[in-house]
């Protein structure tokens, strides 16, 4: 692969790259501390196109490694690279072509959907009328809010600030797409709705889902990560983690709650939940434990708890 020209435009440094190559997203051992909070703690992590997962509590440190992606924010130490240039030192470079979707919106100015999508796609460098038109009409068709499209978008209900959260990104045809915790708060229809969207966007792009909703990752992404206290815990695909602990979870409906209570601290308690007066209890354990027990179908909950409790480590 030739090296791009000594005064290359940005333009010409993304073709030099991306020519006769898959798009790639590369971060190695990057760090950022918040005071005493270690919100990134050497995470490394290697994207090619594709639906990837990233699911982790709230206070994981997903959306500070969400915002640094977006270049909205740099590393204390690390690089991350976009087709092999540093978009650290270089921000620009993956700008042009990245949608981002955050968790927060702010306050939406009171612009018409149209407006609003139309001085966004001035401020992605779209500068040719015709083709704004033809991308904003496409986008809200596509989110399901054309018939809104003179509406201001101050008055949206959540779901529909969403979907034009969608739209906004897409503006452009980004390369690289990040949505921070988009779900969260949406009725299941809105849910639905949203995810059937991002299914749509295409396989040529790296689309980063960055979410505490299991579903949203079980539902979309044929590879992910679980991140937990600024650390990249495990990363693989969904079947593949659930493999892992394949014949040993165990599922016991319990009515003493002090014996549910002294279980969590006898055994790896993967989860609780009440049922009809009772607690199910879950637990991860090589082996049947004493009588009561039943083995579980595993879903993608109980390896997202083994993983992210430390009862399975990266290397099983």
């Amino acid at each position: 692969m030739k090296k791009p020209p000594k005064h290359a435009t940005i333009s010409s440094i993304m073709l030099a790259y991306t020519v006769g190559n898959t798009k790639m997203l590369s971060i190695k051992n990057i760090q950022k501390r918040f005071g005493s909070v270690h919100a990134m703690n050497n995470i490394s992590l290697d994207l090619k196109p594709g639906l990837f997962g990233l699911l982790g509590p709230n206070g994981a440190g997903k959306s500070t490694l969400m915002r640094t992606l977006a270049t909205l924010q740099k590393p204390d130490s690390g690089t991350i690279t976009y087709n092999g240039v540093n978009i650290v030192h270089d921000p620009d470079i993956i700008r042009s072509g990245l949608g981002y979707l955050p968790q927060d919106f702010g306050v939406y100015p009171k612009m018409s959907a149209l407006a609003l999508l139309d001085h966004i796609a001035i401020l992605k460098g779209i500068i040719n009328k015709a083709e704004r038109k033809e991308q904003i009409e496409t986008l809200l068709q596509m989110v399901n809010l054309w018939t809104h499209k003179s509406a201001s978008v101050a008055t949206f209900s959540g779901g529909m600030k969403q979907r034009f959260g969608v739209a906004q990104a897409l503006i452009g045809d980004p390369n690289l797409i990040i949505v921070d915790e988009p779900t969260a708060g949406l009725d299941p229809l809105e849910r639905q709705r949203f995810l059937d969207i991002l299914s749509r966007a295409g396989d040529n792009k790296i689309i980063i889902l960055s979410t505490h909703i299991i579903e949203d990752v079980r539902d979309l992404c044929n590879d992910m990560g679980v991140m937990g206290e600024g650390k990249l815990i495990v990363r693989g695909a969904p079947e593949d983690l659930i493999k892992n602990i394949k014949g040993q979870v165990w599922i016991k409906q319990i009515d003493d709650d002090l014996e549910v209570e002294n279980l969590k601290t006898e055994m790896q308690v993967l989860s609780t939940r009440r049922l009809r007066g009772a607690t199910v209890v879950t637990v991860l354990n090589s082996t049947k434990p004493t009588k009561g027990w039943k083995s579980k179908d595993i879903l993608l909950e109980d390896a997202y708890f083994a993983y992210l409790n430390g009862f399975m480590s990266n290397k099983d």
